[in-house]
């Protein structure tokens, strides 16, 4: 079976507060997480929301990473869409999680675009 991408959603707790209502250190650690993962990175968007939390993402050759932070609970739930076989979104997974200072996380990983053979095409509704 062939995919035309992978897909980590990640729950992550127990995270550092301070590190997570911080627009600026929460853009640098995604966009060096997207480095460290191989990606390419092409756009980034982050935004502070009053009284607190931050939402962005890393737009990538390869796809994306996202973020939603909850600093009052110490919680962001973590996003990294990769595309082909050249990057490794897992190592962009743990470098988020171990620069938000988390003491646990669940993370999933979805195979997308999955066909079960090349040249097959979709009909849509």
């Amino acid at each position: 079976m062939n995919a035309l991408g992978r897909h980590i959603l990640a729950e992550v707790y127990g995270c550092d507060r301070a590190i997570l209502n911080d627009p600026e250190r929460v853009e640098r650690i995604l966009v060096a997480a997207a480095l460290e993962s191989g990606a390419e990175v092409r756009e980034v968007a982050f935004h502070k929301f009053s009284p607190q939390g931050v939402s962005g993402v890393v737009v990538i050759s390869e796809s994306h990473l996202a973020v939603h932070t909850w600093p009052e609970l110490g919680y962001a739930a973590v996003d990294v869409f990769t595309c082909g076989d050249r990057v490794e979104p897992w190592d962009a997974c743990n470098y988020i999680v171990e620069h938000f200072r988390a003491q646990s996380v669940t993370a999933t990983e979805t195979k997308r675009g999955v066909f079960a053979g090349v040249g097959v095409e979709a009909e849509v509704g």
